[in-house]
């Protein structure tokens, strides 16, 4: 796949912008090294689903999950006071309606997490009037067979741990590999996977390990960091609405009718992926329930 950038650089000053993103892989690597701590010791484990019935376990927090978004909190407090920050596990709002807005989610795959199954990830990702403008994922696992971060912004190259990454494609492989939410059966040419990471799915689309990912009305906080990598990397992102599927330009606040519109409500089914925006909606755009 071409390297050529895709979309157009925000009016942001370069510096600040490298600035943001070197940031955002420090935060990233500062969750890495928590959640590595945290591995193999007696986690405490709570559902958001409120519930002791089995059937409705959905949705697990640790306490790694909030001790990381408050070191990241407080990190972002220091470092950029005047930015906006949505996180998964908290709801405060340091800044609302600022032009730019951290999406963070401390750790992305709990459930693998918590069993101590090895795809999860810790994603950061920065928007500037909507518009994704960097991301950096550290993936417990990786194109190198280590953990690591997956970083880029806007304009800029797919680094993994500060080093470009350049996939390229075996053209003895004919069949490639899609992230799908579970239960889905092959379709479009591809092999389906699923890994229970939402930002591990983007990571590995935007670093050749997935030609293709599609997403059931993801939260911002899922994506956004792994958006910014898949269109650095050169990769198309596709976004449902009510024009059918359409190249994401911006992750737009929804209009709630009773109350302000609010990022940290984002929900829009997404496919993304390393192939022209029609083969993805033709292989991944289809109802998949």
């Amino acid at each position: 796949m071409s390297q050529h950038r895709t979309t157009k650089e925000p009016a942001i000053d370069a510096k600040y912008l490298a600035e943001i993103e070197q940031t955002a892989v420090e935060l990233a690597n500062l969750a890495g090294a928590e959640i590595k701590t945290a591995l193999g010791s007696m986690l405490s484990v709570r559902y958001k689903t409120g519930s002791e019935t089995e059937e409705i376990w959905q949705d697990p927090v640790s306490e790694t999950d909030a001790r990381i978004e408050e070191l990241i909190r407080a990190r972002l407090a220091k470092s950029f006071p005047e930015h906006d920050i949505i996180g998964e596990e908290m709801d405060e709002r340091p800044a609302r309606d600022h032009d730019f807005v951290w999406a963070v989610d401390p750790i992305d795959g709990t459930t693998n997490f918590v069993n101590g199954f090895p795809l999860f990830a810790a994603t950061i990702g920065v928007v500037h009037r909507g518009q994704p403008v960097a991301g950096a994922v550290w993936c417990a696992t990786s194109h190198a067979l280590r953990s690591g971060v997956y970083h880029a912004s806007l304009g800029g190259a797919l680094c993994f741990n500060g080093e470009a990454v350049r996939p390229k494609q075996n053209p003895l492989v004919r069949r490639r590999l899609a992230g799908v939410p579970g239960g889905q059966s092959n379709k479009g040419g591809w092999e389906m996977r699923t890994t229970g990471s939402a930002a591990i799915e983007c990571a590995f689309v935007a670093g050749g390990m997935l030609e293709a990912a599609h997403f059931e009305r993801p939260n911002i906080w899922d994506v956004a960091g792994g958006v910014a990598l898949v269109l650095a990397a050169g990769g198309r992102v596709m976004v449902a609405g009510g024009k059918g599927w359409t190249p994401l330009k911006t992750f737009e606040a929804p209009d709630r009718g009773d109350s302000a519109p609010d990022l940290r409500h984002w929900s829009r089914s997404l496919i993304l992926g390393r192939v022209d925006g029609d083969t993805l909606v033709s292989g991944l755009g289809q109802p998949l329930f």
